[in-house]
């Protein structure tokens, strides 16, 4: 067997056919290696891709998911505000209401029956102690007293009968010429006599001073301040029925005005402090007073100490029975701070504020001084270095745990400044009338 003739190349060269396939399979080698470089550069890039998509949505989930949690767990724990106790006013000047009363007040009634014959002073007249109000017509007791005295006289004259009898009597027993009884008879009949007369004078006497009262007269120096009679009225002193008020007259050159102290200034409201008047009717106006006494005695209705505060009123500028404001300067101050009325909690255990400390509710009970409205004086259970809850809820309790607020800065008001250019309007020239 003899092999095939060789071919010749292109180029003029001969190959065997053993060489082309050779060739053949070395080129395939060279085709196949880049083929899997790229498909392991995809697989990688894939993975990758894969990758970043599950962390871009699990670890945003995870996020979200802790700080639900965190925000559960902060809701859980109630959230408040709260501020510092404002310490009161160092001078402790207390302002308690009061009524201005006359330092003397009297009303007037008759002591007799009859009617009015005439009056003599009206309502604000000032008077005089001893001074004619008014007189009034009597003629009952004109007529009783005539009759009294026609009866004392009666008498009189049998008392003068009786003692000429007796006399005689007692004469004739020294000649046994009458009994030891009738005289006695006698005697006893002298002395029911005298009994008599004494007995009608004093009814006679009575009627003269009960006809005196058809005068009234001022029992002090003062003002009339009600007229509630008028000539021919008639006027009943009270033995037939109600008496009524004629007069009333009150003293008005001192004045009076009572007022109750809470008991925490009990102590100290003492005989000779200083007391200002304020009135509506004064503005910025003080009225100089001097407390000169107390009960000495506190309440138990309404834990307070009645005292009385002396008021100078020569001018006559004040009135009786009208309201004011008393200052009153206490000698010594009493610590006492303010809150505002939507710090209190009232329950049964009695009135009481919540305070937050180390993050955990306390309640504190306190005792009120003054109220302000919106304010209120605290005068025992603060220190003033508390933090003390607003508006706390209904159901806190003691100790339990809470959070408290952020407070952000105010910001400034920023007043409106006008424009110092402002358009013109319609019709109107720039820094012209209107046309």
């Amino acid at each position: 067997m003899t092999d095939e003739p060789a071919k010749r190349s292109p180029q003029g060269g001969a190959t065997s056919g053993n060489q082309i396939p050779a060739e053949s399979e070395h080129r395939g080698g060279q085709g196949a290696s880049p083929r899997s470089g790229h498909g392991v550069l995809i697989a990688i890039l894939v993975a990758i891709i894969v990758a970043g998509i599950v962390v871009m949505g699990v670890v945003p989930r995870l996020k979200a998911k802790a700080a639900l949690r965190t925000e559960t767990t902060n809701l859980a724990i109630p959230t408040v505000a709260v501020i510092h106790p404002r310490r009161g006013d160092p001078e402790q000047e207390i302002i308690l209401p009061g009524n201005i009363q006359a330092f003397e007040d009297a009303p007037i009634y008759a002591r007799t029956n009859g009617y009015l014959k005439k009056w003599y002073v009206d309502i604000g007249s000032h008077v005089t102690a001893g001074q004619l109000l008014a007189d009034i017509d009597t003629p009952e007791v004109e007529q009783q007293l005539q009759v009294a005295k026609s009866d004392l006289n009666t008498a009189q004259a049998n008392l003068n009968l009786s003692k000429i009898t007796e006399d005689r009597y007692n004469g004739l027993r020294n000649t046994d010429a009458v009994s030891k009884q009738d005289v006695d008879n006698a005697h006893g009949d002298f002395e029911a006599k005298k009994a008599t007369v004494a007995s009608a004078e004093s009814n006679v006497k009575r009627l003269e001073e009960t006809l005196a009262f058809n005068k009234i007269y001022a029992p002090f120096d003062g003002i009339i301040t009600a007229r509630n009679t008028d000539i021919g009225q008639l006027i009943d002193s009270g033995s037939g029925g109600a008496a009524k008020e004629m007069f009333h007259i009150q003293s008005t050159r001192v004045l009076r005005v009572y007022i109750n102290v809470p008991q925490q200034y009990s102590q100290a409201a003492k005989p000779g402090l200083t007391a200002d008047l304020t009135l509506a009717e004064f503005p910025g106006r003080r009225f100089k007073g001097q407390l000169v006494r107390t009960a000495k005695a506190i309440d138990p209705a309404s834990r307070t100490l009645l005292v009385e505060v002396d008021v100078n009123n020569t001018t006559g500028e004040l009135f009786p029975g009208a309201y004011t404001g008393v200052h009153l300067k206490l000698p010594e101050g009493i610590p006492t701070f303010i809150l505002p009325v939507n710090t209190l909690i009232f329950r049964s255990q009695g009135l009481q504020i919540a305070t937050v400390a180390e993050g955990k509710a306390s309640l504190v009970r306190i005792v009120l001084g003054r109220d302000f409205g919106s304010e209120v004086e605290v005068v025992s259970g603060l220190t003033g270095q508390e933090n003390v809850m607003v508006n706390p809820p209904d159901s806190l309790v003691e100790g339990e745990q809470v959070q408290i607020a952020e407070q952000s800065p105010q910001q400034p008001s920023v007043p409106s400044v006008p424009p110092s250019n402002p358009q013109p309007k319609p019709g109107q020239q720039p820094g012209g009338p209107k046309i």
